[in-house]
């Protein structure tokens, strides 16, 4: 293994490795701590890929629904941009090998899913599509040229240059080994925050790294309090906690309580396919309140799950539940990190020799409420765009001088005790008591560290509070019980590092 390359991509999920492919040419290195495939979140993704793709669907039109579902602070532009550039991603997936669904006549086959106004989730073997993505662009990625895969190495750090740019990453291996991997451009691929709350669809290991790292160096930072709590976990005590794909109420599936009981009536007009946040908050109260809720599959799909939907029913199976005469037990999960690393239209953070690409990022896609399906569509967009940008341009001379900082990881005992903390005063239901009392806690712990060595997990998880106690409003995927009402004036959140701590940012009114 070399310790110098030209651009080191942080990362084997779909972003990472879209982006090492559409580099070709040019050569990169990327880097995972697992072997490529099997520790990112991507390759759980069940629903699959937003695009408009069928013909009575428009790039408008899904941009309008990106919007709408985004509660006042998605950009437009945005918007319009990945929607436009969609129906391009998938032929290239489609090219890599992907293999979508297909109707009897030969078209993709469709999905509806929450918030969206058309049937336009291009999907694999029902909730298959996240795995057989990655098994493509794994085999790909493999076998070409320009492409050095190590696995076995976590970015723990990044270098910072003589000049103040990011000039790679440190690394500590299985072995716990820690060394510089320098590099003219480093992106960031790493996945969301999952990992913070007790119950998570994330891997355990995703705890939002790459966004405490960036904040550490200096980089802009937005709209933390926004986590996307999908409503249909499988209930299975398990962790992290298996998904019922949102196709499934797309499909018909219904929410019910333990007396058998349509709740979604009494908590949205939509009803099942209302937007994610209203639905992940109805079957939070409902479990609150009735001790548990559930997914009724049965009338909808019956026997069908089986085929149609293979990962859902052999995850109940395992448990001993048969979801062709038993509804499946759900409850909501975190799943989605909205926040993350400010960019640019062409992937760019606030950071001289850094980009960044996927749920690691902020590029005002999702605004308050991320649309279904719209996670994919963003990675590969923007991994393309990157790519476009960086296959043939100069890049800064190698700064095998440059230094960075390994703070240790947090002892698993406090790990836990952060995560159920988050999970109860940070989590689908938040108010001002709970979220200072959890504040005063983690401050409490960082104090433990000498200063910069604080473990990457308190210090995001620091910033997400922090946002959600300084958004009095109720928005999107941030729900404060003590300030249910939605604000007239839609603002995002900014902070970058200050000397004391976080620095917030008021940004003029958004125009969404």
């Amino acid at each position: 293994m070399s310790d110098r390359t030209d651009i080191l991509i942080v990362g084997a999920g779909l972003a990472g490795l879209f982006l090492a492919l559409r580099l070709a040419p040019r050569k990169c290195t990327v880097i995972c701590p697992a072997p490529v495939g099997q520790a990112s979140s991507s390759t759980w993704a069940q629903g699959g890929l937003a695009a408009a793709l069928a013909p009575d669907d428009s790039p408008e039109e899904h941009a309008r629904d990106t919007v709408l579902a985004g509660d006042g602070l998605v950009d437009p532009v945005t918007a319009q941009l990945i929607a436009e550039a969609g129906p391009l991603r998938v032929r290239d997936l489609i090219e890599l090998g992907v293999p979508f669904d297909r109707t009897a006549e030969g078209a993709l086959a469709l999905s509806l899913e929450a918030a969206h106004s058309k049937a336009r989730v291009a999907r694999v073997a029902g909730d298959l599509a996240g795995r057989a993505i990655m098994e493509a662009l794994s085999a790909a990625a493999s076998a070409a040229e320009h492409i050095e895969i190590i696995d076995g190495l976590k970015a723990i750090g990044l270098l910072s240059g003589s000049k103040k740019n990011v000039a790679g990453v440190l690394v500590r291996d299985s072995e716990g080994e820690v060394s510089p991997i320098y590099a003219r451009e480093t992106v960031f691929c790493t996945g969301g925050s999952g990992g913070l709350f007790r119950i998570t669809t994330n891997p355990r290991e995703s705890r939002g790294d790459a966004v405490a790292m960036a904040y550490e160096a200096g980089a802009l930072i937005a709209d933390l309090e926004f986590v996307q709590f999908h409503p249909t976990a499988i209930d299975i005590d398990r962790d992290p906690a298996p998904l019922a794909t949102e196709a499934l109420r797309g499909e018909g599936a219904k929410l019910i309580n333990k007396d058998g009981t349509l709740f979604m009536p009494r908590h949205d007009p939509m009803g099942e396919l209302a937007p994610r946040d209203r639905v992940a908050r109805a079957v939070h109260i409902e479990a609150l309140s009735e001790g548990k809720a559930f997914l009724d599959t049965r009338d909808a799909i019956g026997d069908e799950i089986e085929e149609h939907f293979p990962t859902v029913y052999s995850t109940c199976m395992s448990a001993g539940i048969d979801p062709r005469i038993d509804p499946i037990p759900v409850a909501p999960a975190a799943h989605y990190h909205m926040g993350g690393i400010v960019t640019d239209l062409w992937g760019r953070t606030s950071l001289k020799g850094l980009s960044a690409c996927g749920e690691c990022t902020s590029t005002g896609a999702h605004g308050a409420n991320r649309l279904a399906s719209n996670s994919l569509l963003e990675a590969v967009v923007y991994a393309a765009r990157i790519a476009d940008r960086l296959r043939g341009s100069d890049l800064p001379e190698l700064d095998d001088t440059a230094k960075g900082i390994s703070p240790p990881d947090l002892d698993d005992a406090t790990l836990q005790t952060l995560r159920a903390r988050m999970a109860a005063e940070c989590g689908v239901v938040r108010d001002g008591k709970g979220l200072a009392a959890l504040l005063d806690w983690i401050i409490e712990q960082a104090e433990e560290f000498p200063a910069g060595l604080v473990p990457r997990a308190l210090v995001v998880s620091e910033l997400i509070v922090r946002s959600a106690l300084r958004r009095e409003e109720s928005r999107g995927g941030h729900f404060r019980s003590d300030f249910p009402d939605t604000s007239d004036t839609p603002k995002r959140t900014f902070l970058y590092k200050g000397q004391a701590g976080p620095i917030f940012i008021d940004p003029p009114t958004s125009n969404a």
